[in-house]
């Protein structure tokens, strides 16, 4: 089953991603910097700060977020962008497939099984445990990937389609929604 799964074409013509194989290793690191400037910086694997995550913590602390809501959203951009650099896709090359292989991989792989005890030489790589993340987990992560990408949108920054949309479907809308709250609510009478 996993052969016909891994070779599915999709309308855009991009084959699937065998997220059966693909090996996310803890590459990276959320760094607490004691600054009150830059509260936090994510780092790449090779301990250089991702730019365009430091400008999005910059505009988070502009509107008023604590230092814990900056953390919390590093938390979930370190766990994208360890998807985008184990996939091989820049951040700002990413698109629907990329954020629809992550919902996936945040499901089916589930978070790392980290060792209780590391000693400073050995090795970050890490086997999924199959425990998938909370659901409560999944949807923050998505909520936090699409207001990244919405502030580099806006900024011009970044590409030019979210690859995480709102989808609105999934949504209960208001109460109401096909009645103009300005006019009198007729009722109906059946004579």
């Amino acid at each position: 089953m996993r052969w016909l799964w891994s070779r599915l074409v999709f309308d855009d013509g991009e084959s699937e991603r065998d997220l059966a194989v693909l090996a996310v290793p803890l590459s990276g690191a959320l760094v607490e910097t004691g600054d009150r400037w830059e509260p936090f910086r994510l780092v790449d694997p090779a301990g250089e700060p991702v730019r365009a995550v430091a400008a999005f913590f910059v505009d988070l602390q502009a509107r008023g977020r604590s230092q814990a809501t900056v953390r919390s959203y590093g938390m979930d951009l370190l766990r994208w962008f360890r998807f985008c650099w184990a996939a091989g896709t820049p951040w700002d090359r990413a698109t629907r497939a990329e954020a629809r292989d992550f919902c996936r991989w945040m499901l089916l792989a589930g978070k790392p099984a980290r060792p209780r005890w590391r000693s400073p030489g050995q090795a970050r790589e890490a086997a999924s445990s199959g425990v998938a993340y909370a659901p409560s987990v999944r949807a923050h992560c998505e909520t936090v990937l699409r207001s990244f990408y919405d502030f580099h949108l806006e900024a011009g920054s970044g590409p030019v389609i979210n690859p995480f949309p709102l989808d609105r479907s999934r949504r209960g809308g208001r109460a109401n929604a096909h009645h103009n709250p300005m006019l009198r609510r007729e009722v109906a009478r059946y004579e």
